[in-house]
């Protein structure tokens, strides 16, 4: 397929939102529930990190607008939530960036009641806006690599693994995000974010690795001997039959070598992993607030190839036709 730059934007900066929003409030249970010491965080990291949320789900509503050609109908997207996983998550993306704003705006203003007292924990309102506002991101989360996931003929996307990737990607850019800003307010919150992290960047890494492995073993469904019915043991497609490139050609190949796509894969893997675990281990270790930024910047230009290599990778059975272009 070709990579769109605007869908590749769209899926790692509102997945870095959700799962900033994820450590945040991760952060209010800890607090809440006595996890993390006895001192609350200073309520400028909730108001600021969800300042972040909103730019970056704001930043990746705008990014998705390049990819439609008529952006001004884009609403009707949502009607057909009865069977479209898009559509799905046209709904279920502004009910979370509304929510995790709602959450934030109450820290802001104080507005912050006792709903229920158990013992000597006090639930308060923020905590349940929250939770609504945790449970949409994860849904998000579903939406999103259920959209690629759901499509069957293309064998790369269609796996669970497409909906974990997207998941624990999302998690760890986020959480890395949340170890940076925590440590730059000196928040007693920064060694569980950082270690959280850690945590979901290693399993980023590890099911990255089932997945490519298991693209790597595929069998296709459908081949040149399949397409036209021919039980020949070598087909073999010389000329698709025209001269120029159209829509097709353009849309569903990358037009890149193999060179170029193992160099991208090498890329992707160490400035997603590698070096962000690397960073994050240094900065943890002595509270570097700019090595821990570091880590979450370096993180997310190896998530925009993992993404570009996500969507190159998937090989539209309409190839087969197109294969001698």
């Amino acid at each position: 397929m070709h990579p769109a730059f605007s869908v590749i934007f769209l899926t790692t900066l509102i997945g870095a939102g959700q799962g900033l929003f994820l450590a945040l409030y991760t952060g209010q249970v800890y607090n809440t529930f006595g996890v993390v010491g006895d001192a609350m965080s200073p309520q400028a990291l909730y108001i600021a990190g969800t300042v972040i949320v909103t730019v970056l789900m704001g930043l990746g509503l705008f990014a998705s607008f390049f990819h439609l050609g008529r952006p001004e109908r884009a609403w009707r997207a949502a009607t057909m939530w009865r069977t479209s996983w898009l559509a799905r998550e046209v709904i279920v993306l502004p009910a979370f960036a509304g929510m995790a704003f709602i959450w934030g705006a109450l820290h802001y203003l104080g507005i912050d009641p006792v709903i229920v007292t158990t013992g000597t924990v006090e639930v308060k309102l923020t905590l349940l806006v929250g939770l609504v506002a945790g449970v949409l991101a994860f849904l998000l989360y579903v939406c999103t690599g259920m959209i690629y996931a759901a499509i069957k003929f293309i064998q790369e996307w269609a796996t669970p693994l497409t909906i974990v990737n997207y998941t624990l990607l999302g998690l760890a850019s986020g959480f890395s995000l949340a170890a940076a800003l925590s440590a730059h307010y000196c928040s007693t919150l920064v060694d569980a974010y950082a270690l959280w992290a850690l945590v979901f960047t290693l399993l980023g890494f590890v099911s990255r690795m089932f997945a490519l492995r298991r693209n790597g073993r595929l069998k296709y469904k459908s081949t040149a001997c399949t397409a036209i019915g021919v039980r020949h043991p070598k087909i073999t497609q010389i000329s698709q039959g025209a001269m120029g490139g159209s829509f097709n050609t353009r849309e569903f190949f990358h037009h890149k070598s193999l060179q170029f796509m193992q160099g991208i894969k090498v890329f992707f893997l160490i400035m997603a992993f590698i070096v962000p675990v690397t960073l994050v281990v240094i900065g943890w270790s002595n509270q570097f607030a700019v090595v821990l930024l570091a880590a979450a910047l370096i993180q997310y230009v190896g998530l925009l190839a993992e993404r570009w290599f996500f969507f190159a990778q998937a090989n539209h059975p309409q190839n087969l036709y197109y294969q001698a272009t």
